[in-house]
């Protein structure tokens, strides 16, 4: 087991009060943001299960005289397309939503089909109660927004807004509605979420694929396949290009040099002896590029173990770094690499954050190696804007593993990662 710490920064602990309350109150935002994203997305996938519901029962009602019975396979594929929008929806990279595939194409096919009836369920409960549900979810901002901005016109009306109907005299009155619409605020700040989750209840509970944790499981080792073979792709890519666009160069360039010097030697000995010492500059150049490109593919740092490696990284960071390591147990080579590119790449990312203080913690517990990177910089980070993080998420994916960022805006960034050890 082995314990330590690296770079500690001593005014951090004057910090740590004020960033807390602000990381949480930037968490709980963030959350809020995305439930009212959440909410909108789900009403209107309710807006589109109400109209293919009332298609559905027209075409039942349609059928019992017979005349229905030739709309059931455009019926049934309305009916797929709408709940693999809301699948796409609520899927998660680590709780995956595939779709359902073709819809049956006969009505008695529909019948004996257990996901069809999955889905109708689905339809019914979603047009009803998560329409309602996303209609109360988006009424409370806009009760926000109307009572915070009625001061700024609550002279063109004698009666306040959403839930007050009392009479408005003067700007006392106004003022005490705008405390009102940021009351509402708060209270979508904590429901917000708890709405958009029951919202989605419905297609958590009916449109998940039959069998449930086999076929997610199943879902999740094919999106695991292909990130292995998409990582493997973008590194031959990397170790391609730095080979054509640095060493490859460098030792064209000596081999010029090399010539230039064999037809001078004779005539102009000064002048092939600067070549010669240019060539054998550009073959040092070229031989340290070889060396770093090889250091990329395995470190040879981490022949002495993964907490030295990081230990490493730690004294090169640009911003002090706090280093705790328990290590109970040696992982696999390929492991360990993971772990250590993507400490390097979330200690690299803070020279942007405007962080003071970085900690990394590394254990192992229960056969898996656990990696937890933070930062108290301005946040905002996101693997979707071609960062190193996507390509950290698909070294990770490759092994098994889990990949979390959260970087709520005004920070704190905590990138974790858990990798099994014998992989």
């Amino acid at each position: 087991m082995q314990g330590h710490r690296a770079g500690v920064l001593p005014r951090s602990a004057d910090r740590g009060g004020p960033v807390v309350a602000s990381a949480g109150w930037g968490v709980r935002l963030r959350a809020a943001v995305d439930a009212l994203e959440q909410i909108l997305a789900g009403l209107a996938t309710g807006v589109l299960a109400l109209l293919v519901l009332v298609v559905v029962l027209a075409v039942a009602a349609l059928c019992l005289v017979g005349v229905g019975l030739l709309a059931v396979p455009v019926t049934l594929r309305l009916l797929r397309a709408v709940a693999d929008r809301e699948r796409a929806r609520l899927s998660r990279p680590d709780w995956p939503l595939p779709p359902a595939g073709a819809a049956p194409a006969t009505a008695r096919l529909a019948a004996q089909d257990p996901v069809v009836r999955r889905e109708l369920g689905w339809l019914v409960l979603h047009a009803t109660f998560g329409v309602a549900v996303g209609l109360l979810g988006l009424t409370m901002p806009l009760w926000v927004v109307q009572d915070v901005t009625f001061p700024l016109w609550y002279r063109l009306v004698d009666h306040a807004p959403s839930v007050v109907f009392a009479r408005v005299d003067g700007l006392g009155d106004a003022l005490l509605v705008a405390l009102l619409g940021l009351v509402f605020a708060v209270a979508f700040v904590v429901l917000g979420p708890l709405v958009a989750r029951l919202q989605g209840w419905p297609g958590v509970a009916l449109l998940a694929p039959l069998g449930g944790d086999l076929s997610r499981r199943v879902a999740e080792l094919v999106s695991t396949r292909a990130a292995a073979l998409d990582a493997h792709a973008a590194e031959l890519r990397r170790i391609e290009r730095s080979l054509h666009d640095g060493s490859q160069n460098r030792l064209v360039a000596a081999n010029v040099l090399i010539g230039a010097a064999r037809r001078a030697v004779v005539r102009d000995p000064a002048a092939a002896d600067a070549l010669l010492e240019k060539a054998q500059a550009a073959t040092e150049q070229a031989l340290a590029e070889l060396r770093g490109v090889v250091r990329s593919i395995l470190p040879p740092v981490l022949d002495r173990g993964l907490a030295e490696a990081v230990d490493g990284l730690a004294a090169g960071a640009p911003v002090p770094c706090v280093v705790e390591v328990d290590l109970r147990e040696r992982c696999a080579a390929s492991v360990e690499a993971t772990a250590y590119f993507a400490v390097a790449e979330a200690v690299t990312n803070t020279r942007h954050s405007g962080a003071a203080l970085v900690r990394v913690d590394l254990r192992t517990e229960a056969g898996e190696l656990l990696l937890r990177v933070a930062d108290d910089g301005h946040g905002g980070a996101d693997e979707r804007r071609g960062s190193g993080l996507a390509g950290i998420r698909r070294r990770v994916e490759a092994h098994d593993g889990t990949f979390r960022l959260d970087s709520p805006a005004f920070g704190p960034t905590v990138l974790e990662v858990r990798l099994p050890c014998g992989s």
